[in-house]
């Protein structure tokens, strides 16, 4: 390989081009080692510098280096940063697919001459023989695959153009040095990105993952109309800050962007259905700072040099942890504080299980592996920064967080797990290291699942050993035994659990281990729910009088306490002090009919606890709705008056079944009395449905398992059993 020289130091270089007197990290080191013709791998969390690891070598070389991007959108953003620094716009291209014939030609034309240092290309037109030609003969300096993660098929971006990189740079000159970067990558991926690009004695340079100014946490998502309330109010409290709102699809991108946008914020959505002229505009709106929120699907913010983005929340669960560290490593890049929220809810884990069902059995058991850490880390106790470092590979003393995410913030009790944790070594042990974390759970809890009768593990004398403990608990034990450094994963294996040399050594000889039980996301009861949604935010003093004073005008009406006012609805109450109708009227599951009926003691305990604590509440904590969703609820509420099949009223409307049933409880939920006799008449026999029903009157919980688990020996759906609960309600909490 050759080696890259130059007539300046690089300190000197540095001041001379970008203005800065001197490197961050091992800018310097990368630099250098690049330029002495070495193939380097780069992996630097986002905000740690890692453009210009091949901005200022390339500046200084003879020729120009090809820079790999994965996404066309954003080349434009990447080569108007390199043109900042420089009076000529020939300093930097793009090529690709959005070009025309005669400016592909100026861009030839101009790297031909010299002008050109820097040529951004995606992958695809690197590809084209056309472009192989043409770079064959041009003297290249350097090749840097940015975003290198997309080359690994364990990386959360795959693409498959990406795999093709080694065979094009070795059609076009074998001894053209490779650098290669990424801000996420596990020890799999990275063994993957070397040996796919065939990296020839690379040089490693890998920075602490750490972003300590990032606070991290994970709130719970009951319904999408709930959490759009809590953006609106998260973002309302940092009015005027920029920040990204990610989610999973187009129309959610579009909902929640008119949700901000009714609310009086500056917002936006971003997706691929958006046209090149439109979403080119939004982004420089954004960077410009006349849009202060994007509503984005995940391609947005890679490449985007905006250092003061100041939140970054997660509507729906991200498919990996890869995804969710570089998403929320888009904010706080300037050093400054950034917030990381992510709502969580089973339902999204199975919609994404969806969308894989037409992929081969290798890619589900890959992506599979993926959602199951983000899950362990949603539902996780433990600090969350400890939990994402480990992940990657790197230890952490979670005392350092400084209560920077909400786990260390808000600990829940640590008790001795000392024995539960060798029970555990030991039963992985015994079943010879050979099965998945979830195995070694149905051992513990006593569950005789499919697998465990296969092996005859019901036969171990462990067997059934913990289940006065549910799966949250041994599932935490695991978890917490592999952030101790006592078991890995082996992703090469499906994620076997293997014991460490350390857990060896602990097996022999215990020391005292701590350890909190695992969030169950799944609970639906009064008792966790001030575990859930805005933990930091909820005052747990007001919530506890709510909760009190349901359950005192329940017991006056005969009522379950649900049916006055659900869980979420006292949430939010302890969350935005509501006084006024109005202000009432705003909460999720409060019309203004069941204000009437039961609001007014609420309304006045609220009151009374504000003027006696002094508190200042919140501004502008009327979230408005948007009006097609109001649509929607007059065209169900007319459906089922003309007695329309529901079935119907889901084609009419074009949403599943499901989502209509969804639909019809938050109506009746918030208030709006709708009679479906006609339609479970016909679903149910009569002296079911009666016990059902009654089944509600006597119940304590809100939650359709318990009724499920009472009712299937009768052949009954969990969707029937939930119309016959929004019958209860809308007849006697309405």
């Amino acid at each position: 390989m050759g080696t890259i020289t130059t007539q300046l130091s690089l300190k000197e270089s540095l001041q001379e081009y970008f203005g800065f007197d001197k490197f961050k990290g091992t800018q310097e080191e990368i630099i250098t080692s690049l330029m002495d013709g070495n193939d380097v791998f780069v992996i630097m969390p986002t905000g740690g510098g890692k453009s210009l690891c091949y901005q200022l070598p390339a500046l200084l070389s003879e020729g120009v280096a090809i820079i790999v991007s994965p996404l066309i959108a954003l080349m434009k953003n990447q080569v108007d940063l390199v043109r900042n620094y420089s009076s000529s716009d020939n300093l930097a291209h793009f090529l690709n697919s959005s070009l025309n014939k005669t400016q592909i030609k100026q861009v030839k034309s101009d790297i031909i001459s010299g002008d050109t240092k820097l040529l951004f290309v995606a992958p695809e037109t690197l590809t084209k023989q056309e472009n192989i030609d043409f770079f064959k003969e041009i003297q290249i300096s350097f090749v840097a695959v940015d975003e290198a993660h997309c080359i690994s098929e364990w990386g959360h971006d795959f693409r498959p153009e990406y795999r093709r990189i080694r065979e094009i740079i070795e059609a076009i000159n074998d001894n053209i040095p490779i650098i290669a970067l990424t801000a996420t990558a596990t020890e799999k991926v990275q063994s993957d990105i070397m040996k796919t690009l065939d990296m020839k004695d690379p040089k490693i340079f890998m920075s602490s993952f750490n972003r300590p100014n990032l606070y991290y946490e994970i709130r719970q998502k009951k319904t999408d109309s709930a959490a759009v309330k809590q953006i609106i109010q998260l973002v309302k409290q940092n009015s005027g800050k920029s920040g990204i709102i990610y989610v999973t699809n187009r129309k959610t991108a579009e909902t929640v962007a008119q949700a901000l946008v009714v609310n009086g914020i500056k917002a936006a959505p971003y997706h691929a259905g958006i046209d090149n002229k439109t979403r080119s505009s939004t982004q420089d709106k954004f960077l410009m700072q006349d849009i202060d929120v994007i509503v984005a699907t995940i391609a947005f913010g890679m490449g985007i040099d905006k250092p003061d983005i100041r939140f970054v929340i997660h509507f729906d669960v991200p498919k990996s942890l890869e995804n969710y560290y570089q998403e929320t490593g888009r904010a706080g890049r300037d050093g400054l504080d950034g917030k990381c929220y992510a709502f969580f809810s089973h339902k999204d884990i199975t919609k994404i299980e969806k969308l894989m069902k037409d992929k081969t059995v290798a890619e589900k058991e890959r992506a599979n592996q993926l959602i199951d850490e983000t899950i362990a880390y949603c539902e996780s106790a433990q600090c969350r920064r400890k939990f994402i470092l480990h992940y990657f590979g790197e230890s952490y003393d979670e005392v350092a967080c400084n209560k920077m995410c909400d786990n260390c913030a808000h600990p829940k009790e640590r008790q001795d797990a000392t024995k539960e944790t060798v029970i555990v070594l030991k039963t992985i042990e015994e079943i010879k290291e050979n099965h998945v974390l979830q195995h070694v759970v149905n051992i513990m809890i006593g569950k005789k699942s499919n697998d465990v009768a296969a092996f005859r593990h019901e036969n171990l004398s462990v067997f059934g050993s913990g289940k006065e403990r549910d799966l949250y608990y041994w599932s935490s034990i695991v978890r917490n035994a592999q952030l101790e450094g006592l078991l890995k994963k082996d992703i090469e294996q499906y994620g076997l659990l293997k014991i460490t040399d350390k857990g060896h050594a602990f097996i022999k000889n215990p020391y005292e281990i701590k350890v909190a039980a695992d969030t169950n996301f799944e609970t639906d009861t009064e008792e966790a729910a001030p575990m859930i949604s805005a933990r930091a935010a909820t005052d747990p003093k007001l919530y506890k009088m709510l909760e009190d004073t349901r359950k005192q005008v329940a017991k006056a009406n005969q009522l379950p306490p649900y049916v006055v006012f659900q869980d979420i609805s006292l949430e939010e109450m302890a969350i935005r002090y509501p006084i006024t109708e109005e202000e009432f009227c705003s909460i999720t599951g409060v019309s203004k009919g069941k204000y009437n009926r039961y609001g007014k003691k609420f309304s006045e305990l609220i009151k009374f606890y504000v003027e006696s604590n002094e508190i200042i509440r919140p501004e502008d904590i009327v979230v408005k709705s948007v009006v097609k969703k109001s649509t929607n609820k007059v065209r169900i509420i007319q459906s089922i008056d003309q007695k329309l099949p529901l079935e119907d009223i889901s084609r009419n409307i074009g949403i599943s079944r499901n989502d209509l049933i969804d639909e019809i409880e938050s109506i009746v939920n918030s208030g709006t009395k709708v009679n479906l006799d006609y339609y479970l008449n016909e679903l149910i026999e009569e002296d079911l449905l009666t016990d059902i029903y009654d089944y509600f009157k006597t119940c304590d919980t809100y939650g359709l398992e318990e009724a499920y688990k009472e009712f299937k020996e009768d052949e009954m759906s969990i969707e029937d059993i939930q119309l016959v609960r929004i019958k209860f309600v809308s007849e006697m909490g309405n």
